[in-house]
Parts: structure tokens; C-alpha cells; sequence
């Protein structure tokens, strides 16, 4: 599952970026990523080229040279979706937060730091958790709002997950965490429900959200909202069949 088999951290914070023909916002969003943490955290920014067309991947590791950003880029031969382009970034990432942002330049990597100051505080007393961003004041369309205000509605009705914003891109999840998790298509929609699973606490970070200025968005209204209300009910049996079992006591003798 991993590819950090010693378990150590080269880094505080990887940023996990899954993209796809996003070549327009791409160098713009490292330019960000970099003006944020260099010389606040130590970090390292990992892309998932998810089958782009164009030449996102070159831009990545372009702007990430001109600011001396350790960067990884993993491309994906044919397009898998955004949780299994997160899946493999996480697997090739080798920091001890794992970020993830959008590759559209609409989340603002400026609200990272907040994110990373509230995981080390957790990190103190918990062992598996999820910060998730809350986009308060959400630069989308009529349309969209719409989708997700249903969606997040059914979604804290059958899951319970205490997340008013699960769309948020943005969100901090330890890597040794995110390792614990299941993976299935659409995952990335229900993280701190499936942190929460693994007996792991929930913290809300607002964070800014902003319009996209480049290239498309890769959603509809049928990937958005009625197959996530679906996935919803795969989740919650999910969580219904987990036992999660109580150590009492543990005695190792050599």
C-alpha cells in the first residue's frame, strides 16, 4: 500500500493535487503553493496528471523548478477520476500531512497553514483525524450551489459525518491515516466520514473560495450529485460493518 515502507517523513506537508488539462491554472497554483509554506513548513507538492491533453504536467514541474519546489509528478495513461488520482498521490507522497487541493486554482493554498497548525495540535492527542475546509462564501454558480446544498443535506442526514462542506477541496489528513483508508471510486467525497470510521476526529477550518478563471469544470450534475447521493448508502454500510475493537492490553516478550 505504501511506498514510505520505513514510515518516515521527508517532509511536514505534501500537497496532493489531482489535475486534468488544467495547464491554464496549474503554474498559477504552485506559484501559490510555494508564496504560502516556503520558509514556514517544509513541504513537498505532489500532481496526479489524471490522462491530461494538454501540457499540465510539463507547467507543473516547470514552476516548481523556477522555485526550487520538490515536486513529484505522477502521470495517470488514461483518465481514473479524482480518488484515484488522490489515492496515488498519497501513495507516493512522503509527508506526514497529506493536503489536498483542487487543481482549478479555486481553493486558496494561503488557508493551508491554518489547516497544518490545527492537525499538529490534534496530532497531540489523536491519532487519526481529518481538518476540512468550509467553504462559507462559495463562487460558484446558482446551479452548482444548488447540487451541493442537496447533496451535503442527504449526506449529514445518512452519514453523520459533521462536515457542512465535503465538496471543499481543501482538507489535511495524516498520511498513516489516509493509508488506514478504503479505497473505491469517489472515496474523496466522504474522507471524514470514512476518518471518522476508523474511531478518528473532525475539525472545520473556513477557508476561501474562489471563481475559476481557466479551462472547464470535469463535473455534472450527474458525477456531482446522484452518484454521490448512491455512494452515500455504500458508505454508510460501510461504516454499519466496521468493528473497531477496544485494546485492553497488549504483552510482547522476547
Amino acid at each position: 500500500m505504501t511506498d514510505n515502507p520505513n514510515n518516515e517523513h521527508a517532509w511536514l506537508v505534501s500537497v496532493l493535487i489531482p489535475a486534468k488539462d488544467e495547464a491554464g491554472n496549474i503554474g498559477h497554483l504552485v506559484d501559490e503553493i510555494h508564496h504560502a509554506l516556503a520558509g514556514h513548513l517544509t513541504h513537498e507538492a505532489v500532481l496526479v496528471d489524471d490522462g491530461s491533453s494538454d501540457d499540465t504536467g510539463a507547467v507543473f514541474l516547470q514552476h516548481c523548478q523556477q522555485w526550487g519546489m520538490p515536486a513529484r509528478l505522477i502521470r495517470h495513461a488514461h483518465s481514473a477520476g479524482q480518488s484515484t488520482a488522490l489515492w496515488t498521490a498519497a501513495r507516493h507522497a512522503t509527508g506526514r500531512f497529506l493536503v489536498t487541493i483542487d487543481g482549478d486554482c479555486q481553493n486558496d493554498p494561503a488557508d493551508i497553514p491554518a489547516l497544518v497548525a490545527q492537525g499538529l495540535t490534534l496530532s497531540e492527542t489523536h491519532r487519526h483525524f481529518c481538518i476540512a475546509g468550509f467553504r462559507a462564501d462559495r463562487r460558484d454558480t446558482r446551479w452548482k450551489k444548488i447540487q451541493s446544498r442537496i447533496a451535503n443535506a442527504v449526506r449529514r442526514r445518512i452519514l453523520d459525518d459533521g462536515v457542512p462542506d465535503t465538496g471543499c477541496g481543501l482538507k489535511l489528513v495524516p498520511r498513516a491515516t489516509w493509508l488506514c483508508l478504503p479505497y473505491f471510486d469517489h472515496m474523496h467525497r466522504f474522507v471524514p466520514a470514512l476518518v471518522k470510521r476508523l474511531g478518528g476526529v473532525i475539525a472545520i477550518v473556513p477557508v476561501r473560495h474562489r471563481h475559476r478563471t481557466a479551462g472547464v469544470s470535469k463535473y455534472t450534475a450527474w458525477n456531482r450529485l446522484w452518484v454521490g447521493i448512491v455512494d452515500m448508502w455504500g458508505v454508510s454500510w460501510l461504516i454499519r460493518r466496521s468493528k473497531l475493537p477496544l485494546i485492553d492490553r497488549m504483552e510482547v516478550r522476547h
